[in-house]
């Protein structure tokens, strides 16, 4: 997704090839050493960010002057002198990253905070908690706009950060536009904006998001960071700051509602990774009931086919946290319980894990933790492929794993492709020259 609109020329790759191209030229070798040297410099202090800031934004100033004074940019009109500027921040901030992002300890303690905090909210927020009106609800858009926000990790320069929160608040300010049209309601404003910029940043939980919003801030160029692409970043302070102090008033919810959701979502996060097994039933309630049922051969059945069409999970995750009740596995015979799982093969519990799964209200939920799922081949780079590779290895454990302790046969996975089938690599540049340069 572009945004022409916003920045103009500077989006094109071929502006940052050109960049490159003219870094290259012989008569540019000036600004090159000088390049390289402040570079090498800054990386050898240690990290202040308020210090590294000023020092950043100067040196990008100053170079940018000197470029207008040279012959490689006589003549040049105004948007290739932009353009020339968002190259070299491309350039310097790509190589500065691990020296400036979260380099400070409290901001990654604060990133797993907020994480953890949204982690809890998404279980039970829902549109209406935020005055968000039936007229504008559009999930579809919705789940659009998270994907664009959960590209931010991936990139290392701020502009290119910045474009993954712009797309976001684009696409929630075009589906409350047409809906508004269609029901013939006023032009929305701040007050549809906002709240629904904040459901989609508590759905999606972009990772490090504390960071990056620091780091857009510290980093991009401050002439640039105006207009629309300021009041779009605004907003998204704003959501973090809405979120971080997020309460029961906030959400016009009842204190105890609001607190017995949360140590439901607490105990739900916590019974995936302590083994705990739930299972959907609705009560009407939003407390987590700690009691024991009895659990039929067919609940179990339920139970598995849900649980083993995910392979990342071990246990079924419920849809809603008002539909919980802890299970005891132990109340059961094991004989019993091996029994029923015999009479399915893996593929009669796909299917039916599948056909359950396609019935979920929120089917994003179930694939959030997943972070290539949504990805497009010409979103991987190399350095994805060792993740890639460790995600497939850790799959086929665990399928393999499943099938034995089933007794069935395991189907096989495609044959892998040739090393010798596959391209070399590219270069750094020529990667970055084709766009924006992913971590």
């Amino acid at each position: 997704m572009e945004n022409a609109d916003v920045f103009g020329s500077s989006t094109a790759p071929l502006t940052w090839h050109d960049f490159l191209e003219r870094m290259r030229h012989p008569s540019a070798v000036d600004f090159v050493k000088s390049i390289k040297s402040f570079i090498v410099s800054f990386s050898n202090n240690p990290p202040d960010p308020e210090k590294d800031s000023s020092a950043v934004q100067e040196f990008l100033s100053n170079m940018e002057g000197a470029f207008r004074a040279h012959l490689l940019w006589d003549g040049c009109s105004e948007e290739e002198l932009e353009s020339a500027g968002e190259g070299l921040e491309k350039y310097v901030m790509t190589r500065l990253f691990t020296r400036l992002f979260a380099s400070l300890p409290e901001d990654v303690k604060y990133d797993e905070q907020l994480s953890e905090k949204l982690a809890l909210l998404q279980q039970f927020i829902q549109p209406e908690d935020l005055d968000i009106k039936p007229t504008f609800q559009n999930e579809t858009s919705w789940l659009l706009a998270q994907k664009e926000l959960q590209k931010i990790n991936t990139y290392k320069a701020p502009r290119d950060k910045l474009v993954c929160i712009l797309n976001c608040c684009k696409v929630i300010n075009n589906s409350l536009l047409n809906a508004s049209i269609a029901s013939n309601e006023n032009p929305p404003g701040a007050d549809e904006f906002l709240p629904v910029l904040i459901y989609v940043t508590i759905k999606a939980n972009p990772p490090q998001l504390h960071s990056n919003l620091l780091y857009i801030q510290r980093y991009r160029s401050q002439s640039r960071l105006v207009s629309e692409a300021a009041y779009f970043f605004t907003n998204m302070l704003s959501t973090e700051s809405f979120v971080a102090n997020i309460d029961a008033k906030s959400l016009s919810m009842d204190e105890t509602e609001f607190e017995n959701n949360m140590e439901t979502a607490r105990a739900l996060l916590s019974g995936l990774s302590t083994g705990t097994l739930y299972e959907s039933n609705r009560d009407g309630g939003h407390v987590l009931r700690e009691e024991s049922i009895e659990l039929k051969p067919q609940t179990l059945n339920s139970m598995n086919e849900r649980t083993i069409s995910d392979p990342k999970i071990h246990h079924h995750f419920p849809t809603h946290p008002s539909e919980h009740k802890i299970v005891n596995m132990e109340d059961m015979d094991v004989k019993d319980q091996l029994s029923v799982m015999e009479k399915l093969s893996n593929s009669d519990l796909e299917k039916r894990g599948a056909t359950d799964l396609g019935k979920e209200d929120h089917l994003s939920r179930a694939f959030s933790e997943y972070q290539y799922l949504y990805a497009q081949v010409g979103d991987l780079i190399v350095n994805d492929v060792e993740d890639l590779l460790n995600c497939y290895k850790q799959l086929v454990f665990k399928y393999v794993s499943l099938s034995k302790g089933l007794g069935v046969a395991t189907s096989s996975f495609p044959e892998p492709i040739s090393q010798t089938e596959t391209q070399s690599p590219a270069e750094t540049e020529e990667d970055m020259s084709n766009g924006r340069e992913k971590q």
